[in-house]
């Protein structure tokens, strides 16, 4: 029997369903036989994890990182320096690519526990970073880390778990993963009040908002993780969000078909919310401290509700009502298209 990716779903209901799957696994394991099942990365580094011949489809990625012992620790935010870059089937420009905490759902370079459906960190203290997300492929998938470190080696330990396909669905969009980070100029105050610089002001064009995801092709975005730092300093009320959620599909003006009410509302919480949470689509992974100060990274997937493009999408959010905050922002968007993708390299404004 020909092995295609079937049409069957993930879900406890057809888990009873028999196919003719045959599973396939990369990994970090000691071919000498001994227990060393890593690889060692020096500063600078790049290094294949897997090069496969399709067709086929990745099915989950799990890794780990840790420092090596007696290497320097002056790099703290080492997981924001390892680099996961991913192409499909010969392509010129990669379709991932993205700090390793980052992609794996948490900016900053830190980790936590946390569930979500497409992406998980474990214990201990989400140092067990998981990828759920499938990533079918016709012709060949190469996995590399790029590290961007000046100093620390790292242990790398990883398993990327792969089903071998006979035959690809033509209407299969590839996996894709794009990392940005921004850092904004506050606007000038001036006389206005706390209040009135933080919730007053218009945007009628969506130009300065942040960007997510700009992408060309046909397919359908399914999420991203979005962290910001504030860099506000002031002891009155100082939430770092009312930026409003901005969609804009195949080259629609504005206002976009899918225009939000602000930043807490997009990521399915409310209330400028200051406690840790974490559901299957949507969560917050980081808070920030008292007065929203800080570290805040959150998550949302587009599971049920992926957003699709015929020729192109811009996903953005603005940076405080009216883009008026001057924080600095970066993300990871998730999303599915055909080939060949609009290039992309690390974004760093």
């Amino acid at each position: 029997m020909q092995q295609e990716y079937g049409d069957f779903g993930s879900s406890l209901r057809d888990l009873p369903r028999l196919r003719s799957s045959r599973r396939r696994r990369e990994s970090s394991w000691d071919r000498t036989g001994g227990n060393r099942d890593r690889l060692q990365v020096a500063p600078g580094a790049t290094v294949q994890l897997a090069d496969i011949s399709g067709p086929g489809s990745v099915q989950h990625i799990w890794t780990t990182v840790a420092p090596v012992a007696g290497s320097p620790d002056r790099e703290p935010d080492y997981l924001r320096k390892l680099w996961l870059k991913v192409t499909w089937d010969d392509e010129p420009s990669a379709s991932v690519l993205a700090p390793l905490s980052d992609f794996f759902g948490m900016g900053h370079g830190r980790t936590v526990n946390f569930i979500s459906v497409p992406l998980q960190m474990s214990p201990e203290d989400g140092q067990g970073l998981n990828c759920f997300f499938h990533m079918p492929f016709a012709q060949r998938a190469r996995f590399e880390l790029i590290s961007e470190l000046t100093e620390t080696e790292v242990y790398f330990y990883y398993y990327i778990d792969w089903e071998e396909l006979d035959a690809l669905n033509a209407e299969l969009g590839y996996f894709h993963a794009q990392y940005r980070e921004q850092t904004f100029t506050p606007a000038d105050q001036g006389d206005e009040t706390n209040h009135q610089f933080q919730t007053t002001g218009t945007n009628l064009d969506g130009r300065n908002n942040y960007t997510i995801l700009e992408a060309r092709g046909r397919g359908h975005y399914v999420g991203c993780m979005l962290s910001i730092k504030n860099l506000r300093e002031t002891d009155e009320w100082n939430w770092y969000g009312e930026g409003d959620d901005m969609i804009f599909i195949d080259g629609e003006p504005f206002p976009p078909s899918l225009h939000g009410t602000g930043t807490e509302d997009y990521f399915n919480t409310a209330w400028c919310p200051t406690q840790s949470y974490a559901a299957p689509y949507h969560g917050l992974t980081l808070p920030g401290g008292e007065n929203w100060s800080g570290e805040i990274s959150m998550y949302r997937f587009h599971v049920e509700d992926p957003v699709t493009f015929s020729t192109e999408i811009r996903v953005s959010i603005e940076h405080g009502h009216a883009n008026k905050r001057g924080d600095a922002y970066s993300s990871v968007a998730y999303w599915y298209q055909t080939l060949p993708h609009l290039p992309f390299a690390p974004n760093r404004l």
